[in-house]
């Protein structure tokens, strides 16, 4: 497609925090953003999860709804979703047509990067595909997330931790404080599970802007009543809902998380929208949420993570010592360089009977080398580098079926996004490509 090769072009503007060039942008293009009620959705761990969730659910309640999340894992048309379909190639070609006539009337060439174009054309989408609710995820932060144009119906801050320390802060507190810059004059915010320090963060930024504070963890309860390795049944009840049974297909105790803050979110909602009883347990039950602990196959078994940072490491971690408390696991990790590696790896040690260290498809990858040093580092047992994911899988699989033991897939998006390619565990599997990711920093 021809605007896969302007994103190309634009990589070398890394990330520019900051909106001046973004509301330019939205301008010339008539402020299609205008037109959108939203849910504004930011946090470390969690966002996806949560829209998803709060997507499905709309859907099923019978809205034309769109969604906006990133990165891709595959296929770039994974960002955008359409009444519940990806977008199609048609789709984004128009609508990366009128952004590209819009940066013409700019003039003076401006330097759109990457994820600004990419959140320019949603908008523009959106707009062309009479999308009037939209679920949008930040790319990184949020106070100078170049989604932050937009005035939300709600703004929802998921847990927060210690990522992208270089942009957003080497503290929880500064962290939580760039992403309650989401926070909107007079509009509620959903405030998920998160430490006592960026809760208060959060709280205190709500309070400035008399914006109605919610916190889920005293709003809605969720109950896990039956786990597997493919999903779990799970209770809810809040104050005004209480919903039967639910089946979820996604497994690991961090999505009973997600599931409290966007049932808080769909409440709030449920002021101005008709969301009735049915739709919850039909979109929660429906919802596809690809390569977050994903069984991708049962012998032996094969799970997909796409976790990244430290606190992702804990809630995977967490997860497998409840759901496999017997067998002995084998990690294939592969990481992006920008990411804290060495904290990733010593939580997930405890639980390494053995460890295959891989390239990562991206250009910020560290080599099989490099994560195998620091594998070692972190002590994980009989870990070895390998040149490819299919030679991991080949020498993890003749290990598992030997000791009856467990495949997990870790330590990056990009990694999770092969691997589902790889075990054609997607749910579009129509675009045989791999299309290219945002890079943070320029290229030098």
């Amino acid at each position: 497609m021809k605007f896969l090769e302007q994103l190309a072009a634009r990589r070398r503007f890394g990330m520019k925090p900051g909106l001046d060039t973004m509301k330019a942008l939205v301008e010339a293009l008539g402020h299609p953003e205008e037109g959108l009620a939203s849910i504004h959705i930011a946090g470390t761990n969690g966002k996806g999860s949560v829209a998803a969730l709060c997507e499905s659910v709309l859907r099923a309640a019978g809205y034309a709804v769109g969604r906006y999340t990133s990165p891709h894992l595959v296929c770039i048309n994974e960002r955008f979703l359409v009444r519940g379909a990806p977008a199609t190639d048609d789709m984004l070609e128009r609508a990366a047509s009128e952004v590209d006539t819009a940066i013409a009337r700019l003039g003076a060439a401006p330097e759109i990067t990457f994820f600004e174009y990419l959140t320019a054309m949603m908008f523009v989408l959106f707009r062309n595909e009479s999308v009037r609710l939209a679920v949008i995820e930040t790319g990184l932060g949020g106070r100078l997330d170049a989604t932050n144009v937009i005035t939300p119906l709600v703004s929802v801050i998921t847990r927060i931790g210690l990522d992208h320390c270089d942009w957003l802060g080497d503290t929880v507190e500064k962290i939580a404080s760039e992403k309650a810059g989401i926070i909107k004059p007079n509009r509620p915010v959903v405030c998920g599970a998160m430490p006592d320090e960026a809760r208060t963060m959060i709280q205190e930024v709500a309070a400035k802007n008399h914006s109605l504070f919610i916190d889920t963890c005293e709003s809605v309860s969720v109950v896990s009543t039956k786990k597997k390795l493919n999903g779990q049944n799970i209770k809810i009840e809040t104050p005004e809902l209480t919903l039967p049974l639910i089946h979820l297909p996604l497994a690991g105790e961090f999505q009973l998380e997600n599931v409290s803050t966007a049932v808080a979110t769909l409440q709030v909602l449920s002021q101005a929208l008709t969301i009735p009883e049915t739709a919850y347990k039909t979109g929660f039950e429906s919802v596809s949420w690809p390569g977050r602990f994903q069984l991708v196959q049962e012998y032996p078994p094969i799970i997909v993570d796409g976790a990244h940072n430290p606190d992702g490491a804990d809630a995977l971690v967490s997860t497998l010592k409840s759901l496999v408390k017997k067998q002995p696991i084998a990690f294939i990790a592969g990481f992006c360089g920008d990411k804290d590696v060495a904290a990733y790896l010593h939580r997930i040690a405890t639980q390494a009977a053995c460890a295959f260290a891989v390239p990562v498809r991206n250009p910020r990858t560290l080599t099989p080398g490099q994560t195998l040093g620091q594998m070692h580092i972190a002590s994980l047992r009989e870990a070895i580098d390998c040149s490819s994911l299919d030679e991991a899988l080949a020498r993890a699989t003749i290990w598992a079926k030997a000791n009856n033991g467990v495949i997990v897939i870790c330590g990056s998006l990009f990694l999770a996004g092969e691997a589902l390619q790889h075990f054609k565990a997607l749910p579009d599997q129509t675009k045989n490509r791999l299309d290219l990711a945002e890079q943070l920093k320029p290229s030098n």
